[in-house]
């Protein structure tokens, strides 16, 4: 050991930027993360998808092997291609980032309920077959082929945080990004930590502005150390072969998406 505490130990941080516009909150919130991460010693990529002018769609172009006069099937088509090492190189490169990468943080501005397209496109093309799931990795929802490492989602808001309450009118927080902290994030092996949300992104004065940095950096100083969203696994007992969870296995109370996570310490 050498004496350094988990806080001070180097790590190496992919961020995932998804704005058009260099000027916006989402770049300024990547420029900070990214400033804050390597003052605390920590090594930081950054993928800024508009500016790399990332292609959002999966065709036949992904995968340089496939015979042109055969149905494309997506997945054993990105699987062949992955073992092989014959992925497109934008697509290699972004996979040998996430490799590289103890925590992964995507940051974007919620459009319609989701991610942007480009950030859709950049999670479809990337976690090919082989890579973040398939056949010949370990099962999903466990600690699979890219376990071990960290997961935050930072996102921006326009709506107020009311909205997204247990009673509020868009659904629960943790319901809307389900399809990442669980579907994408989990899925893989990779361990979600709650998200980081700036609420009524589009009217920011500058003393929330400051203040949405202070709770950003403190979030950032937990990325490693806080305890990440305590989902279930597929292989821990809870579920049957049909993966349906067992009965008497949920949390007193819990219903929805919420049945799939354990109580909290």
């Amino acid at each position: 050991m050498n004496g350094t505490t988990p806080q001070q130990q180097k790590k190496n941080v992919l961020i995932v930027s998804a704005h058009p516009d260099p000027r916006s909150l989402n770049a300024s919130l990547t420029a900070f993360a990214a400033g804050h991460l390597r003052a605390a010693g920590h090594e930081v990529q950054v993928s800024d998808l508009y500016a790399m002018k990332w292609k959002a769609t999966v065709d036949a172009d992904d995968f340089p092997d496939h015979p042109g006069d055969r149905r494309l099937a997506v997945m054993a088509a990105s699987e062949q291609a992955t073992l092989a090492g014959r992925l497109t190189p934008d697509v290699a490169a972004e996979q040998e980032k996430v490799r590289w990468a103890d925590a992964v943080i995507l940051q974007f501005p919620m459009w319609w309920f989701s991610a942007p397209a480009i950030l859709k496109g950049w999670i479809d093309r990337v976690f090919t077959a082989g890579f973040g799931y398939g056949l010949s990795v370990p099962p999903p929802y466990s600690e699979g082929i890219l376990g071990g490492r960290r997961a935050l989602v930072s996102v921006t808001a326009g709506a107020r945080e009311t909205s997204f309450s247990d009673r509020g009118i868009h659904g629960e927080l943790a319901d809307v990004l389900y399809p990442l902290q669980h579907g994408l994030f989990w899925f893989t092996g990779m361990a979600p930590v709650d998200p980081f949300v700036v609420y009524d992104a589009n009217e920011l004065p500058a003393e929330r502005a400051e203040a949405a940095q202070r709770a950003y950096a403190r979030r950032l100083d937990g990325l490693f150390t806080d305890a990440p969203v305590p989902f279930r696994t597929l292989t821990g007992g809870d579920y049957d072969h049909d993966m349906r969870l067992l009965p008497g296995k949920e949390t007193p109370g819990a219903s929805g998406l919420a049945l799939h996570s354990r109580p909290r310490p």
